[in-house]
């Protein structure tokens, strides 16, 4: 049975989009806004390179851990008081970045602006489990994705603009004028889609027993640790693609931020497609086949390129490469999370919240790899994004099992 204020959601129709996808938005907008300006922030800090993409670390390391907490509060309390308090922490630790004396100081407020930030990312997918099903909700992550996916086009292109008018400080200053905004819509705008009889009771330790049980579930463990690794491809690109583009192939942060558009704008594209053709006729499972099979061969392209077997690719070939990367998780991102939470609908949150711990956690992880040689080559992020690629595919065969209609 459908229940008033889940009905009234649906009717919104367009304005929860909007206000789903903002939230979505947020974790992009944070980590991409701030990425042409990472060789600013390494000389005005005196810090290195593999030092200042800690605060990248710090901050989806933090993505990761706030969700273990705030996807298990937002079963037991609704959806709106945690995303809330969530919004106002990130308001507060972002204008702090803004004022950072030193690396470590900006390191430890990434940590905290991206453990509050991931109320937002944690709750957008659960009120959307809590709204639709099946090919449904798969179709409603494909518009989502619409949506949130204009943060990554923007976003370099902002960072780019701003510091064309003031330093890197500048990018945090409007990033906390955007959490102001998007709090204030999501007061206005957003209903509690979670009545109280669907609510869980208990404290930390039914917490953890529900995640336990989630996990126990070989099919959601493996759909959780596909999107993890998926992702971990996706960042070790966002991670390293400044110095690449900057560093090693000459060229400027306007042309890092174009670059960084045009690909996400494959990756939007993918995902309308996905979500307007594919959803629907194509079986989920086999699309999300495809995506992470062309996102390895881009992968294992890129190792051949970066590597020197091509002779040199220059921008052009790399960028091509991290093109078809980027374009192919269109098809994984929609596909992965609809299947995952197509079998939790009695714990979305929970869920929710372990699908974002593993994509963000091995992303996290994932990002001092990019640099181990230095900043003259490319080579271990394309390593990276193979053995990332391969994994997923492995845990996909091995755990999900797609070909047994009975799992």
């Amino acid at each position: 049975m459908t229940t008033p204020s889940v009905a009234a959601a649906r009717r919104a129709g367009i304005l929860v989009t909007l206000v789903l996808g903002g939230l979505t938005a947020l974790p992009p907008l944070s980590m991409d806004m701030y990425l042409p300006a990472l060789p600013a922030v390494t000389d005005s800090l005196s810090a290195s390179a593999a030092t200042v993409q800690l605060t990248l670390t710090a901050c989806l390391a933090g993505m990761a851990l706030g969700q273990l907490v705030v996807g298990p509060m937002s079963d037991k309390w609704g959806r709106r008081r945690p995303l809330l308090v969530g919004m106002v922490v990130y308001i507060v630790a972002t204008a702090l970045c803004a004022m950072a004396p030193t690396a470590g100081f900006l390191i430890g407020l990434r940590l905290l602006q991206g453990l509050a930030g991931a109320a937002g990312i944690v709750i957008a997918r659960a009120v959307v489990r809590d709204l639709y099903d099946g090919e449904e909700m798969a179709r409603f992550f494909s518009t989502l994705m619409l949506i949130s996916g204009v943060a990554p086009v923007i976003a370099p292109v902002i960072g780019a603009q701003v510091l064309r008018v003031t330093d890197w400080r500048g990018v945090f200053v409007v990033l906390t004028v955007v959490g102001v905004l998007l709090t204030l819509v999501v007061v206005r705008w957003l209903p509690e889609t979670l009545p109280p009889e669907r609510r869980h009771s208990g404290g930390v330790g039914a917490a953890l027993r529900t995640m336990r049980g989630l996990l126990a579930d070989r099919v959601f463990s493996g759909y959780v640790l596909v999107g993890g690794f998926a992702f971990a491809a996706l960042f070790a690109y966002i991670a390293a693609s400044p110095f690449v583009v900057q560093d090693i192939y000459g060229g400027s942060a306007q042309t890092f931020s174009l670059l960084f558009a045009v690909n996400s704008i494959g990756l939007i594209a993918v995902g309308q497609l996905n979500g307007r053709v594919l959803v629907g006729r194509v079986h989920l499972d086999a699309v999300l086949a495809v995506g992470l099979g062309v996102l390895t061969l881009a992968g294992l392209a890129l190792v051949l390129m970066t590597s020197g077997v091509f002779g040199d690719p220059g921008l052009a070939g790399v960028a091509a490469g991290l093109f078809v990367l980027m374009a192919a998780m269109g098809l994984v991102m929609p596909n992965i999370t609809a299947r995952a939470l197509g079998r939790t609908p009695h714990a979305a949150g929970s869920a929710s919240a372990l699908i974002g711990t593993s994509s963000f956690l091995t992303g996290a992880l994932v990002s001092p790899l990019v640099g181990v040689a230095g900043e003259g080559t490319a080579v271990p992020m394309a390593v990276v994004q193979l053995v990332c690629g391969l994994l997923a595919v492995g845990c996909l065969v091995v755990l999900c099992r797609p070909w047994r209609a009975a799992d």
